[in-house]
C-alpha cells in the first residue's frame, strides 16, 4: 500500500478529504492526514513534520485557506518550508480564501444536505474563490446549519469528485495537483 501524505491546516479539511478522496485514489493508495491547528500552526510545524517523515511515500501534499494573504506569497512561503525540511517535491494549494469556497463552487450538492433548493443561488456564486467570506456565506445560505467540521463530513461524503462541476478554480487546480501526483509517481 503507498500512502499518499497530506498537511492540513484544520480538521474540517480532512473530514472533506476523507469523503472525496476514497472514490478517486487507486485502491493502493491511502490517504495520511496530519492536521494541524490553524494556519499559524502549519507554517510553524510544517517544516519540523515533513523533515522528521521518514517512511516511504508517494507523495506529500499541503493545503492552506488563503483567508486574507496573498495567494503568491503564501504560496511561495510554504513552499520554502518544503524545500527547507528536504522535500522541495511537495505539491502545496492554496484554498481560495476559504475551503467552503469549494463548497459554494458546487451548490447543487451542497444546499440539498440543508433542504434548501440552490436553484435560486446558483447566479450569484458564479465565482466562489473572490469570496472573502466564504464561510459566512455558507452558513448565511444554509440558515445557520452548516458547521465546519460536521458540515465538511457530510459534504465530503457527496461532493462530485469531476472538478469540471465546481465553479470554484482553487478547488479543481487541487483535485488536478492531486492527479499529477498520483501519475507522475505511478509505474508506467
Amino acid at each position: 500500500m503507498k500512502e499518499l501524505v497530506f498537511f492540513l491546516e484544520e480538521e474540517s479539511a480532512k473530514e472533506f478529504l476523507k469523503g472525496i478522496l476514497p472514490r478517486f485514489l487507486p485502491s493502493d493508495v491511502s490517504p495520511i492526514y496530519v492536521t494541524f491547528e490553524g494556519k499559524n500552526d502549519l507554517q510553524k510545524n510544517l517544516e519540523r513534520k515533513l523533515r522528521a517523515w521518514i517512511k516511504p511515500a508517494l507523495g506529500f501534499i499541503v493545503l492552506q485557506d488563503k483567508d486574507h494573504n496573498d495567494c503568491i506569497d503564501l504560496k511561495a512561503k510554504l513552499q520554502e518550508l518544503c524545500q527547507k525540511s528536504g522535500k522541495s517535491n511537495t505539491l502545496v494549494r492554496i484554498a481560495c480564501h476559504h475551503l467552503e469556497s469549494w463548497y459554494i463552487g458546487n451548490l447543487t450538492t451542497v444546499l440539498p444536505l440543508y433542504n434548501i433548493n440552490p436553484l435560486k443561488y446558483e447566479n450569484k456564486y458564479r465565482n466562489p474563490d473572490k469570496l472573502s467570506n466564504a464561510s459566512e456565506e455558507l452558513k448565511k445560505l444554509t440558515h445557520n446549519q452548516y458547521q465546519k467540521i460536521n458540515g465538511s463530513r457530510q459534504i465530503g461524503a457527496v461532493f462530485p469528485i469531476d472538478q469540471s462541476t465546481n465553479r470554484s478554480h482553487s478547488y479543481r487546480v487541487f483535485i488536478e495537483g492531486i492527479h499529477k501526483v498520483i501519475s507522475v509517481t505511478a509505474p508506467k
